[in-house]
């Protein structure tokens, strides 16, 4: 016949509720048997700390002291000892001579008679304690030495005996035991309650299923790439996967779980986008070195209880959006020079048609000296290559926007100067951006006017662009290289990167982005101040 097996609470929250009545019966029991055994031992020190006030409040005594001097101290002595016993709840006051015979006693037959005990110590001017059978019993007592004039004329002796003691302490175990049943009845209900909420937060899972959740938990966090941020109710980190650690740029060693959001070090938008109460649907925030699209999305059951946070990252992504965004530029200029050109082509053929060769040929060579002119500017100003080009095309498209480009003669840039600087692509970056915000800002001013200075003092690489805009207002300085700061209208994709990729680039290659109103024209003046490498240089070689 199979027996039928003993229950088991199979729920986390009954394992826990067992484990708990357990251990508080445990911890009572045990607090209880420490008690009974210690609480004996406290009871005597704590007598015989009375016992040593009480004799030596009545050492101390002058009328004690008057009393010795007389030729009967007993008279004047017994009933003032009778009284402090009762005062003190102290079972005996013993005042003797010197020698031990006693003056005073609870038992008038034992006055005259030698005190029983140890009085050594007390003539020898100390004052001690010591466990003892007298008279009364065993006892507690303390004894010490009566002094006038510096000379020893006494000693008192006060104690109080084992039985007085047992009594106390059985009173102190009678009432732990009922403390300790009480707890044990209050903690039982305590943990009943206790869980009881959590099976409710817990679903009623068991340990199994708890710990299998937390594996697949653990495992989802480190299996996704892109970054995932929770944030509890006051916004301090509640949980951090790999991947949002490498996006927000903090290290393994980094203790974030338990910061505020706010003490990141984040960019001020992007803090923001953390700290809002509002969703936020693919945002794009720029850090130091990264793009993020945010998403946010608050947690809520009753009560708002936090915020989960997801982040990609699309660096690469917006840098070719960007390089596009030139490209386009690019062939939209280039468009707009051939529709130029064919105008100049058919003025050239209309005039040959009507005989007037000559002054054919004195327009198409205008045109081409006209163009060879700027291409010889820009290229003797500047010899880098990438730079060379970037210049011409963004000198096409912005005329075609109605904006002067020119290169300032200042500018002074040799081919392979740059081999030990940033890439060209970040170059590009740079640049181009500058120079498009210039265009943005000079379109539609008086006499449009976009500057261009490029040089490479011993310091490093120096870019500055000056515009005839508006210029920047002086609390604006440091919010034009945030993302979304723009005064141009919104467009599909988002306005106000540009400059915040230009910043990006140029603290990712350890340089400066400054911005000031100081422009000849009124305008803004970005400039732009990167460290320099030197570039390598190759070892001669030849036959020996």
């Amino acid at each position: 016949m199979r027996l039928p097996s003993l229950t088991r609470p199979r729920s986390l929250a009954g394992q826990l509720f067992a484990m708990q009545a357990v251990l508080i019966a445990v911890v009572v029991a045990g607090y209880a048997l420490f008690t009974y055994v210690s609480d004996r031992r406290q009871a005597e020190d704590a007598a015989a700390r009375q016992a040593t006030a009480v004799a030596r409040s009545i050492a101390d005594s002058p009328a004690v002291r008057a009393a010795i001097r007389t030729p009967d101290p007993t008279a004047p002595l017994q009933p003032y000892a009778l009284k402090v016993t009762r005062d003190a709840n102290v079972d005996f006051v013993t005042i003797m001579s010197p020698d031990g015979i006693r003056w005073t006693h609870p038992d008038p037959r034992q006055i005259g008679k030698r005190f029983l005990g140890t009085t050594a110590p007390a003539r020898a001017g100390r004052t001690f304690t010591e466990t003892y059978t007298g008279t009364l019993g065993p006892s507690v007592r303390a004894v010490t030495p009566v002094t006038d004039g510096g000379r020893i004329v006494g000693l008192v002796s006060a104690g109080i005996t084992v039985d007085r003691i047992s009594e106390r302490l059985q009173d102190q175990v009678t009432a732990l035991l009922g403390v300790a049943g009480g707890a044990l009845l209050l903690g039982a209900v305590g943990t009943y309650v206790v869980n009881a909420r959590l099976r409710r937060h817990t679903h009623n899972m068991n340990a199994a299923e708890l710990s299998r959740m937390h594996d697949y938990h653990q495992a989802a966090l480190h299996a996704v790439r892109e970054g995932l941020l929770m944030l509890d109710g006051q916004y301090r980190v509640a949980l951090i996967n790999d991947g949002g650690r490498e996006l927000l740029g903090v290290g393994e060693e980094d203790q974030v779980v338990g910061r505020s959001v706010a003490g990141l070090g984040l960019p001020a938008p992007l803090t923001g986008a953390l700290l809002s109460s509002r969703p936020r649907v693919d945002e794009v925030h720029p850090t130091a070195s990264r793009v993020l699209v945010v998403n946010t999305s608050p947690v809520s059951g009753g009560e708002r209880r936090g915020t989960v946070v997801t982040l990609r990252d699309v660096t690469e992504l917006q840098s070719l959006m960007g390089e596009l965004d030139t490209e386009r530029g690019f062939s939209q200029a280039l468009r707009s020079q051939a529709h130029e050109a064919a105008n100049r082509l058919h003025t050239v053929v209309s005039l040959i048609e009507l005989g007037r060769c000559e002054e054919a040929v004195e327009f198409a060579t205008a045109e081409l000296e006209l163009a060879q002119a700027l291409t010889d500017q820009v290229v003797a100003a500047v010899g880098e290559p990438v730079l060379a080009a970037l210049l011409l095309g963004k000198t096409a498209q912005a005329n075609e926007r109605g904006v002067e480009l020119v290169v300032s003669p200042d500018s002074r840039l040799d081919d392979g100067l740059l081999a030990g600087g940033p890439p060209a692509r970040d170059l590009v970056t740079i640049l181009g951006n500058l120079i498009d915000n210039a265009v943005d800002a000079a379109q539609g001013s008086a006499r449009a006017r976009v500057t261009v200075t490029a040089y490479a003092p011993a310091a490093g690489l120096v870019l500055r662009v000056a515009d005839t805009g508006p210029g920047v207002e002086p609390g604006h300085a440091d919010l034009v290289f945030q993302r979304g700061f723009t005064t141009k209208p919104a467009g599909p994709g988002g306005r106000g990167l540009g400059l915040a990729l230009v910043r990006q680039a140029v603290t990712r290659h350890a340089g400066t982005l400054t911005v000031t109103d100081a422009a000849p024209e009124g305008g803004a003046v970005f400039e732009v101040r990167l460290p320099l490498r030197p570039a390598p240089v190759a070892a001669e070689g030849g036959a020996g």
